[in-house]
C-alpha cells in the first residue's frame, strides 16, 4: 500500500519491537545448524565435476577466500536471525570484492557492486551484515589486530546509514540517476596519496578492455582466431563449438534491446571455450566467447551459468512461475547497479541451462590496494557501505531503513559486533574444511592459483 516518506520513517521506526539495533550484533550458532562442509557439498550439484577441486582448493587457501566461496552457509547463518521484514533487492553474496569498478555506457568508469549471482529480493540487513563480516575478515587477513577491523567495519556500516538517510531526502530520479564516477572521486580526494591511487586506479581499469585481453586471449587457427587453452584455467570442451551455441546467441541477441541487437549483429562469433573465475563460481559453466568485427576487431563475452540464488530457499517467492536465473541476475543488476553493461543479456543452452551474458572484463577491476594499511581499508569500506545504500534505496524503501537505523551510532557498532563474531564463525568453517580435505572427504586442488 502506498505511503507517505513520512509514513515509511515511522514504519521502520516501530519495526525496532521486532529485532533492536543493539541486536544485530548477536551471533550465536543453532543447535541443529547444518555442517557447513555439508552445505558447500550440496552447492556442488550440477557442477563441473573436473572443476571442483579447484574450488575447494581456492576456497582453503585463508579464511577470507573460504569466506568468498560459502554464500551458502552464510545464506543459511542469516535465514535464521530476526530481520525488520524490510525487503529491497539484495545482492545476496555482498562480500567486499564484489565490489570494483566497471566501465559504464559513456566509457566512465564507476565504482559500485558488480556480482550478482545470488541477487533477489531479500532482508536489506542480509547485505549489511554479509559486507561487514567480509570488511572484519579481510581485514584479519590483511593481518590488522581486531579493534582495526572493528573499526573498518563501524565505518562500512556508519557509510551506509548515512548515506541512506541522504537517499531518502531525494526524489526516486535523484536516486536512481546516482553514482560513484572515479574521476568525480579523483576531483574529491582528500590527499596527494588519495588522488594518485585513484588516478591509478582509473589508467588500470581503462586497460582492461577487450583490445588488451585478446592478445593473450587468442591465437592464430585455421580460418581465423580461437581462445588459447591455457589448462586447467581456460579449456575447450568438444560439445561447445561456434556451431553447436550459435542458437544460444541467437536467443541471446533477442534479450538485447533492438539498438544493441543491431550492434551485436556487426560481430562474427569465432570460438567459445571453459574459462574458470571467481572462488564460489568456480565449478558452475563459464565460458568466453570471442567475436570479431569484419576489421578482426575483438568482442569478449562472459557466458556464465546462473543456478537458484542461494538466498531462494530462504526467501518466499511470489509467483509459481519458473524463474530464469539468467534473467534474474540481469534484472537484479540493472536494479542495483547506477548503469549497466550494454551487452548485459541472458539465453538458455540446448540442455536447458540458464546463462547470463556480459562484457568480459570491460574495465572490471576489483580494488585490492586496502591490503596494505588501514587507513584505504576504512575509505573502501566507506565507499562500498555508500554504493550498498543506493543499490537499496533504488529498490525499497530508503525512509523506512533510515526510521529504523535511527541517527546515532548504535547499528554502526552492532553491525560491526556481528562481523567480528561472523569472523571467528568462518574461521572455524575454514578449518573444517582444511581438515576435510586432509581426510580426503573432500577433493581439493591446491596448486591453482
Amino acid at each position: 500500500m502506498w505511503a507517505t516518506r513520512a509514513q515509511q520513517f515511522e514504519d521502520g521506526r516501530e519495526r525496532r519491537a521486532l529485532i533492536s539495533r543493539a541486536g544485530h550484533g548477536e551471533w550465536v550458532p543453532a543447535e541443529d545448524r547444518p555442517d557447513p562442509i555439508d552445505v558447500l557439498m550440496a552447492s556442488n550439484d550440477g557442477r563441473l565435476d573436473e572443476l571442483i577441486p579447484i574450488r575447494f582448493g581456492r576456497m582453503a587457501a585463508s579464511p577470507f577466500a573460504f569466506l568468498r566461496g560459502s554464500a551458502a552457509v552464510m545464506a543459511a547463518d542469516l535465514s535464521r536471525v530476526p530481520t525488520t521484514g524490510l525487503e529491497v533487492q539484495v545482492s545476496g553474496d555482498c562480500h567486499l570484492l564484489n565490489f570494483g569498478l566497471f566501465a559504464t555506457p559513456e566509457r566512465n568508469v564507476s565504482f559500485g557492486l558488480n556480482d550478482f549471482d545470488e541477487t533477489m529480493r531479500g532482508p536489506w540487513e542480509w547485505d549489511v551484515k554479509r559486507l561487514v563480516a567480509s570488511l572484519v575478515v579481510a581485514s584479519q587477513d590483511a593481518g590488522f589486530d581486531d579493534s582495526t577491523a572493528e573499526s573498518v567495519a563501524v565505518t562500512g556500516a556508519q557509510a551506509y546509514r548515512r548515506r541512506v538517510a541522504e537517499l531518502a531526502s531525494m526524489s526516486p530520479l535523484e536516486v536512481y540517476y546516482d553514482r560513484f564516477d572515479l574521476a568525480e572521486l579523483i576531483e574529491e580526494s582528500p590527499d596527494k596519496a588519495a588522488r594518485k591511487h585513484r588516478e591509478k586506479m582509473l589508467r588500470k581499469a581503462h586497460r582492461r578492455v577487450a583490445e588488451n585481453l585478446y592478445p593473450r586471449l587468442a591465437e592464430p587457427a585455421a580460418g581465423g582466431l580461437r581462445i588459447a587453452d591455457q589448462p586447467p584455467l581456460i579449456f575447450h570442451m568438444d560439445d561447445v563449438t561456434p556451431e553447436t551455441v550459435q542458437g544460444f546467441f541467437d536467443n541471446y541477441r533477442s534479450s538485447l534491446r533492438e539498438d544493441l541487437q543491431v550492434l551485436f549483429d556487426r560481430y562474427v562469433l569465432r570460438d567459445v571455450a571453459v574459462k574458470v573465475v571467481g572462488v564460489g563460481s568456480v565449478g558452475t559453466r563459464c565460458y568466453a566467447a570471442l567475436f570479431t568485427d569484419d576489421n578482426g576487431g575483438p568482442l569478449l563475452l562472459q557466458v556464465k551459468e546462473a543456478n537458484n540464488s542461494v538466498l531462494a530457499a530462504y526467501v518466499p517467492t511470489r509467483s509459481k512461475k519458473r524463474v530464469h536465473n539468467g534473467e534474474r541476475v540481469v534484472t537484479g543488476q540493472h536494479l542495483m547497479q547506477a548503469v549497466s553493461d550494454i551487452f548485459l543479456g541472458h539465453s538458455t543452452s540446448p540442455a536447458g541451462r540458464d546463462f547470463y551474458v556480459r562484457q568480459l572484463r570491460d574495465m572490471k577491476l576489483s580494488v585490492t590496494a586496502w591490503e596494505t594499511e588501514p587507513g584505504l581499508m576504512a575509505r573502501y569500506a566507506r565507499f562500498c557501505g555508500m554504493a550498498l545504500a543506493r543499490a537499496h534505496a533504488n529498490t525499497g524503501s530508503a525512509s523506512a531503513i533510515t526510521g529504523y537505523l535511527g541517527d546515532s551510532d548504535t547499528a554502526d557498532k552492532s553491525f560491526a559486533q556481528f562481523g567480528l563474531a561472523y569472523a571467528e564463525q568462518n574461521v572455524r568453517d575454514h578449518q573444517a574444511l582444511v581438515e576435510a580435505i586432509d581426510k580426503e572427504r573432500v577433493p581439493a586442488r591446491l596448486d591453482t592459483p
